[in-house]
């Protein structure tokens, strides 16, 4: 079976950001946790997980961003999700996940004039 998911680093100054594609689920959550783990390691100050494309995401997806938000804060680094849609914005909102892992004005902080 293909599994429909991909996960794309690219850098800015102090900021790794991870887009993410595809379904985020039971199959795909390795993929994300082993990117995540290379992020949080790599010494930016910064961890963003763009969730532009990510077409569904379950409770095992969930708990890989909930697990790297807290490894994140435990060494200092800022960890956050920006550009939730649809189906997966209703689920952060449902499981009170939004407040906790939504990155503030990281469309500002990300936008440098392009």
């Amino acid at each position: 079976m293909q599994i429909d998911f991909t996960v794309e680093a690219h850098d800015e100054p102090g900021t790794r950001i991870l887009a993410v594609s595809g379904e985020l689920s039971l199959s795909a959550a390795s993929a994300l946790e082993n990117e995540l783990n290379r992020a949080l390691e790599s010494g930016v100050a910064l961890v963003v997980v763009d969730l532009k494309s990510v077409e569904f995401i379950d409770s095992t997806g969930l708990s890989v961003l909930v697990r790297a938000h807290q490894q994140a804060a435990d060494t200092g680094i800022e960890f956050g999700i920006i550009n939730a849609v649809s189906q997966v914005d209703r689920l952060l909102r449902l499981t009170g996940l939004t407040d906790r892992l939504t990155l503030a004005n990281a469309e500002q902080r990300l936008d440098h004039g392009n």
